[in-house]
């Protein structure tokens, strides 16, 4: 990637690979990966929407880098007002998928660019997806699969959960991780050559 005028490099403040692979669709390669170590737990009553737009802003000042742009995002899947887990153990990602089995969720993910001068600049998405009735033997073969760990709401788009989705309104690629149309508009305005 040729950096804009005035801007020497773009970090990206998230390990997760699957960020790395979508902001590569844009035609964008970080100059470096700096993932951002901060307290995830919601606060009392905070919405999901709100939560994931927090995370992403929270995370992007945590990285702060003097010399370029730091991208970061949060990815939270909700039911109601109810902020699903990050599945780290099979028993949360199968109450997850038993919770949004047969019924609506939403997914927000939340994509902030902090500029070396410390503007930053937030877009948000929010995809509504539909489970198909999910049976016991389906659960038990996703569970079997691993593709739940670490993944908010216990489940992986991009894999073969997405055979069990019936329905998907929004960003596709913001389930995944990194919302791509509100990803562009932020670093186009940011003066960064984008696909």
């Amino acid at each position: 990637m040729t950096s804009p005028p005035g801007v020497r490099s773009l970090v990206l403040a998230s390990a997760s690979p699957r960020r790395r692979e979508l902001l590569a669709r844009l035609g964008i390669e970080p100059a470096r990966v700096t993932p951002a170590d901060i307290d995830e737990t919601p606060h009392k009553g905070e919405l999901p929407r709100l939560y994931a737009a927090r995370m992403a802003r929270e995370k992007a000042v945590a990285a702060a880098d003097a010399t370029g742009h730091v991208l970061s995002g949060d990815t939270v899947v909700a039911v109601g007002r109810r902020i699903l887990p990050k599945a780290e153990d099979e028993a949360t990602a199968r109450a997850c998928l038993e919770l949004i089995s047969g019924r609506r969720h939403r997914v927000f993910s939340a994509v902030a660019l902090l500029a070396p001068d410390g503007t930053i600049r937030e877009r948000l998405s929010e995809t509504q997806v539909r489970f198909k009735n999910l049976s016991e033997e389906e659960i038990r073969a996703y569970l079997a699969g691993g593709e739940w760990r670490g993944k908010a709401g216990g489940y992986a788009i991009q894999g073969s959960a997405e055979g069990l989705i019936a329905w998907i309104g929004g960003s596709h690629s913001g389930v995944v991780g990194l919302p791509l149309f509100e990803t562009r508009a932020l670093l186009k305005a940011a003066g960064f050559p984008v696909a």
